[in-house]
């Protein structure tokens, strides 16, 4: 007779083996994403970087009686309704989108993480307090209370910055309130509490930087939203006023003439999805460590 335990731990062996290799067939690949993703986005800093001294052209010349001209040796992507180089408008826009892209991400990460670590570690009234802001902005639809704050305060990279910054910083808060609250309990911080070291220092020194590595992938992904959702706000005119470069201006502007110039749309609607992949895959691979 053939004996059930031995088939049980044939059975469990196999599934053990089967996920080395998928596990193993995994690893090469998410380092082969990670490092495509970290390209694209170096190359598209160095882009946002350099760009504006590069460009052929002044984006924001004028011609109107080359308008809408097909590419050429001298209009690489042609030019748009009123004759303005769409390729040196592509490279210019790079600086604004990206940089309000990594702001608009950063500057919710730090105040999440300093509300939510303090809130955490202090507990009592200052706990109340945060969890309750982060119920207030939670009860909005998030779209919703973006676009109406940004009717609010209005367009422009400052206000962006404002509006993202107090609709973001939620989600780092609660990531490191979870977190804070799993640690501060630990062997090493009640060392350091009883060896007499202030709470700042404690916090500085030990709490967050435990704390924030659960929030870098969050940080990347943030990254991609912000600048999805800066897109789509000056694809409505709440974005970017003109006449900036801004990927999601220019598609609005390339919309009544998508069927015969398709390219004035296709070019900022690349660069957007190109980006947000790489910061994908980026956020992916950090997700996976």
């Amino acid at each position: 007779m053939t004996d059930p335990k031995a088939g049980t731990s044939a059975e469990t062996g196999g599934t053990q083996a089967i996920g080395e290799v998928v596990s193993s067939a995994k690893m090469p690949v998410g380092r082969f994403g990670f490092r495509f993703g970290l390209a694209i986005v170096i190359v598209a800093v160095l882009m946002a970087v350099l760009g504006p001294y590069l460009v052929p052209h002044d984006p924001n010349e004028q011609d109107l009686l080359g308008r809408l001209a097909g590419p050429s040796w001298t209009h690489w992507l042609g030019t748009d309704a009123l004759g303005r180089d769409v390729f040196s408008r592509l490279i210019v826009a790079a600086r604004v989108d990206l940089g309000v892209a990594f702001l608009g991400a950063f500057i919710p990460f730090i105040v999440g993480t300093v509300l939510g670590g303090v809130s955490a570690y202090f507990g009592s009234i200052w706990d109340l307090a945060v969890t309750r802001l982060v119920d207030l902005v939670l009860s909005f639809p998030l779209y919703v209370l973006i676009i109406s704050l940004v009717a609010i305060a209005g367009g422009g990279v400052k206000p962006l910055l404002v509006v993202f910054t107090l609709v973001g910083w939620v989600g780092y808060a609660r990531l490191i309130r979870s977190t804070v609250l799993r640690i501060k309990n630990e062997d090493y911080i009640l060392a350091a509490r009883l060896g007499g070291v202030s709470h700042l220092r404690i916090l500085v020194r030990h709490i967050w930087p435990n704390a924030i590595r659960s929030s870098l992938t969050l940080l990347v992904t943030d990254m991609m939203f912000v600048l999805l959702g800066l897109a789509s706000l000056s694809y409505l005119g709440l974005g970017i006023p003109p006449p900036t470069a801004d990927w999601g201006g220019m598609i609005a502007d390339a919309q009544p003439y998508m069927q015969q110039q398709w390219w004035l749309i296709a070019a900022p609607g690349f660069m957007i999805g190109l980006i947000g992949a790489g910061l994908m895959l980026i956020g992916e691979r950090l997700d996976d460590r």
